[in-house]
């Protein structure tokens, strides 16, 4: 099942991803918990030496402990934003560059909400596979739309059923990361104009990250080398727009936290280093005003 849609640049990041909430699956003091990971880290070939117990991991290992305990902990905080999201009525969930994230399958949704998964064609074509051969059947009504989105993905929501009359849980886990300055400030407008009151947003960012101190570090140096994922070439150029303060023009109540913020009282959550290649990556969770 090798996909080259899949396994290469930003399709090879979900599937980093996806291994890191595998391993962390199997920890018995799990920060998030993904049944499904594992099975596409499995499904491309490209993985088959990834290791997935945890037991086979070093201490102090800077991509499969201290990347994934990153990506797990992620996982973790904006599973949680969304389902304060919906507990308090939201009834929409957009997930924005959706990756090989299976919330719309493994988070408890209440009765009639609906998950949009917004994605490239290939990136969505391959996760259906492998969801259909587990027979996998999802806890909300999920609704995929195969788009870029630098192009115009709203009126495919629209088309996909999205109504903008009613508020929107959107999740950007990492999207922005790989998204030119313009293109960003545009998907905030987009998504905005689609926001009814009481809409929530969570995204990541990073913020005065000085490339050249951090491409030593060892979290992205392992990434290169063991696994050919260069993340900082991934990473859009050039100065990073404030997109939470122009949300905030636009009407949108605005948090900005580190992961760090989010570590008190999780012994295995990454806590800051010195140069630290984490240090510059910033959640925003927003919540439009009524």
């Amino acid at each position: 099942m090798d996909d080259p849609g899949v396994t290469a640049g930003v399709g090879r990041t979900a599937l980093l991803v996806a291994h890191a909430r595998a391993l962390e699956a199997r920890r018995p003091d799990a920060l998030a918990v993904d049944a499904f990971a594992e099975h596409f880290v499995r499904a491309d070939p490209g993985c088959a030496d990834w290791p997935l117990n945890p037991d086979e991991i070093a201490p102090g290992d800077p991509l499969w402990g201290r990347l994934a305990a990153y990506f797990a902990l992620r996982t973790r905080v904006l599973d949680a934003h969304l389902l304060t999201a919906v507990r308090a009525g939201v009834r929409q969930v957009v997930l924005l560059g959706a990756g090989l994230d299976s919330r719309a399958h493994r988070l408890p949704w209440p009765p009639g909400t609906t998950v949009w998964e917004l994605d490239r064609p290939e990136v969505l074509a391959f996760k259906q596979r492998v969801l259909d051969e587990l027979e996998a059947v999802p806890t909300a009504c999920r609704r995929t739309v195969p788009v870029d989105l630098r192009g115009p993905w709203p009126q495919a929501l629209a088309d996909a059923g999205l109504d903008p009359r009613q508020p929107v849980a959107w999740l950007a886990e990492g999207l922005f990361l790989y998204l030119p300055a313009d293109a960003e400030l545009r998907v905030a407008d987009e998504l905005d104009e689609l926001s009814a009151p009481g809409s929530t947003l969570a995204y990541e960012v990073k913020v005065g990250m000085e490339v050249a101190k951090v491409r030593a570090n060892p979290v992205y140096t392992a990434a290169r080398t063991r696994i050919g994922v260069d993340l900082l070439s991934l990473f859009a150029p050039g100065p990073r727009p404030d997109t939470a303060a122009h949300l905030g023009a636009l009407g949108w109540a605005t948090t900005v936290r580190t992961p760090f913020d989010h570590a008190a009282g999780l012994p295995r959550a990454p806590r800051p280093e010195r140069d630290d290649a984490l240090a510059a990556n910033r959640w925003i969770t927003c919540v439009k005003g009524r």
